[in-house]
């Protein structure tokens, strides 16, 4: 039997109180919403997940009961589809009430629904305004039948009439019209009225599948149609009764008799077959038990040594792979000692780096101080002046080659230096979308960036030929005086004095100076923000006057003002002191230490730190001289637990794993070290107590050294605090800039 259904009503929303209300405007002619297709059904994937109704067999929580046109039910107490149109919006509010309800009634209901009062609204019929007495009966609305009111409001400006929530997605109407086919063959149909039900509970959710190409979601449902019975066959399928045998006795006889015979007076048996069974030991019980305890313990020492097999098996692939492990381990030292070598031999012979210069003058450093003490132990008297004569002068020859190596790897960073900064000025603007892609984006003073970096770069290019170089030019004379001032005149005088110069026929290696000098003028030109804007944030003078008051000191060594980043302060210092560049050129003419292996330390200690703590500040707060003195004065430049000396192997890490790290809460160890003693939980278990002293000992060394340091007397205080120590508290000085008239 085939069944149409079609819907009354347009899409609806349902609200928390569990009545069903229409939010669309006006229904089409056959009695469907906006977005219906024809013929009222609607598929679960149009609905956008929203459940069909109870009434065609879904998992809604919704009844349906077939009621038709003349049923038997109280004329008042039936109910009746209200399609109410709100003026001038055209929204439709669709709702069941019962049809002995009054108008004033509905009016409170629908002013309580759109939050306005119900003084001001106005019921018409068919454009007369209906009285507040009258009921929805009166009117002549039938049982399960439909009505179509207009509703308006007699104040619009202050109280309109609009729908509190707009519908999101498909519900079912209260009552829909079923057309049923009752007779096939002559065509005979019937229309029903189905009122749908909505009772408060929800149905629980019984699962369901999902399309693997579409990617629909379909769920189990549960049908309110009983299930079909199945015709009974008069056997009985299901039964309680339970399966227990039933147990008797009943004595039985041999269907064949069997007998016995020998030989005997008139009878003769032939004995061609007989077998002679000769009974064997008789084995009793105690025997019996001994037998088995014997295998058993055989089987017991078969299981011991396979047992034994496997742990000597376990121990020997364990040797193994420990001994594998140490050979890796000595191959991956030996092999990080020989690139440390292979890369200071390398830095010595073609040194680039200011780092570079300072180990080779570490070296001579060191050569020096030997070849002195094997004058002063093998020789005296003049011979020994001779050979310290002899010797100075051999340094002073490696000095000046020290610095024309030095030169020339300043000309080399120079134009890397450069052509990295004009890079960075024409970079275009990056970032991340949400996407997690990176978008870049070019703008005008980017643009002009990278316009004048290629320009730079065409005309310090010494292998063009002599049209390309009188356009690069001519370009460049365009381009500079587009910006007027006493730098641009300049450049344009030197333009056309290499233009004249290149006409007489002048050679090239003749005209380096002045392309040199052109290339530098306009390099000026290009770090000025009014001529090139994309420069502005990568200088290191701030342009603002207010800036310079307050970030510049005076170095009192080279007597220059230079910015508070050009200056290195120790944990000691009291006083900004001299730059970087004096101490440099001083640490080269005197001392010549190399701070490279103790900055590798503390670059070590601070990631490590960060792993640890990301809120770590003391580490940040250290520099490499400090560090220097906290390997070698503090710890001897040895490790603790193993004397190791090479500084290269050893780090700093923290003494107890639970405390932040601090010049009084570290150890210095080699990394194999480093990694058991972060696995220690118990200090006073895993070391001895002659140890511990000895360790406690250097902290106290570390803290009277690093309470000069101002902001290292603050967490000092509060350490003492925390641990109620009666020490007395430390006394710190702020730092403060040497002034000189």
């Amino acid at each position: 039997m085939s069944e149409q259904s079609q819907t009354e009503g347009q899409k609806q929303a349902e609200d928390p109180s569990g009545s069903v209300k229409n939010l669309e405007h006006e229904p089409h002619a056959d009695g469907r919403g906006p977005e219906d297709p024809p013929g009222g059904d609607r598929s679960p994937a149009a609905d956008d997940g929203a459940a069909p109704p109870a009434a065609v067999g879904t998992g809604r929580s919704e009844t349906a009961g077939v009621r038709e046109g003349g049923g038997e039910s109280p004329q008042r107490n039936s109910t009746a589809t209200v399609k109410v149109i709100l003026v001038p919006e055209g929204n439709v509010l669709t709702e069941a009430f019962v049809i002995g309800l009054s108008i004033q009634q509905l009016k409170h209901h629908f002013a309580r629904e759109l939050k306005v009062p119900a003084e001001v609204l106005q019921i018409f019929l068919d454009g007369d305004m209906v009285e507040d007495q009258r009921s929805l009966m009166e009117l002549g609305v039938q049982p399960h039948g439909t009505a179509r009111l207009e509703m308006s409001s007699t104040e619009p400006n202050t109280h309109p009439l609009r729908p509190l929530r707009p519908p999101q997605q498909y519900n079912m109407p209260d009552v829909i019209t079923v057309r049923v086919q009752k007779d096939a063959e002559a065509g005979v149909f019937q229309e029903v009225v189905v009122e749908i039900e909505r009772p408060p509970q929800q149905k629980a959710f019984l699962g369901g599948y999902r399309h693997q190409l579409t990617g629909a979601e379909y769920h189990h449902a549960a049908v309110q149609t009983a299930t079909k019975r199945r015709p009974d066959r008069g056997v009985v399928v299901f039964s309680r009764d339970t399966q227990t045998v039933t147990v008797k006795h009943q004595a039985q006889q041999c269907a064949v008799s069997s007998s016995t015979q020998m030989t005997g007076v008139g009878c003769y048996v032939s004995s061609t077959k007989d077998k002679l069974v000769a009974p064997g030991n008789y084995i009793t019980a105690d025997q019996l038990h001994s037998k088995r305890l014997a295998a058993v313990i055989q089987l017991q020492s078969y299981v011991r040594r396979w047992r034994a097999q496997q742990l000597v098996e376990g121990l020997r692939r364990d040797r193994e792979r420990r001994l594998a492990w140490l050979e890796m381990e000595e191959r991956r030292r030996r092999e990080e000692k020989e690139e440390r070598f292979r890369d200071q031999h390398r830095r010595r012979l073609n040194p680039q780096s200011r780092e570079d210069f300072t180990l080779i003058y570490n070296t001579l450093e060191r050569w020096r101080r030997e070849e002195t003490e094997r004058i002063d132990a093998m020789l005296h008297g003049a011979e020994r002046k001779a050979a310290l004569c002899l010797l100075v002068e051999q340094e002073t020859q490696l000095i000046a080659t020290i610095g024309r190596h030095c030169i020339i790897a300043q000309n080399n960073n120079y134009e890397k230096a450069v052509r990295a900064f004009l890079d960075k000025c024409a970079a275009s603007k990056r970032w991340h979308t949400c996407d997690g892609k990176i978008a870049q984006m070019d703008t005008q003073s980017t643009i002009r960036a990278s316009e004048l970096r290629d320009l730079y770069l065409n005309i310090s290019f010494s292998g063009s030929t002599q049209e390309e170089r009188l356009q690069l030019l001519s370009h460049l004379k365009n381009t500079v005086k587009e910006h007027d001032c006493q730098l641009t005149r300049d450049i344009v005088e030197l333009i056309d004095r290499e233009a004249v110069l290149m006409s007489r026929g002048v050679k090239q290696n003749n005209l380096r100076g002045l392309r040199k000098r052109i290339s530098t003028l306009f390099l000026q030109l290009i770090k000025r923000p009014s001529f090139n804007p994309a420069v502005a944030k990568l200088l290191k003078v701030p342009q603002i006057s207010s800036q310079l008051k307050t970030n510049i000191h005076y170095c009192p060594s080279c007597q220059c003002y230079l910015q508070s980043s050009d200056y290195s302060l120790t944990a000691n210092a009291h006083l900004l002191g001299r730059c970087q560049r004096c101490a440099a050129l001083e640490n080269k003419a005197r001392q010549r230490e190399d701070f490279s292996v103790y900055r590798t330390i503390l670059t070590q200690l601070r990631r490590d730190e960060e792993l640890l703590l990301n809120e770590a500040k003391i580490t940040y707060l250290l520099q490499e001289k400090d560090v220097q003195y906290l390997v070698d004065v503090v710890w001897g430049a040895q490790s603790a637990l193993t004397a190791c000396r090479d500084l290269h192997e050893l780090k700093l890490i923290r003494w107890e794993c639970c405390s932040p790290w601090s010049p009084w809460n570290c150890i210095l160890v080699s990394k194999e070290e480093a990694r058991a003693h972060l696995t220690v939980e118990n200090l006073h278990q895993a070391y001895g107590p002659v140890f511990i002293r000895t360790v406690k000992h250097k902290h106290i060394l570390a803290q009277r050294y690093f309470a000069q340091f101002p902001t290292m007397a603050e967490y000092l205080n509060k350490l003492e605090s925390q641990s109620g120590s009666l020490s007395t508290q430390l006394v710190s000085k702020s730092i403060s800039s040497q002034s000189s008239t």
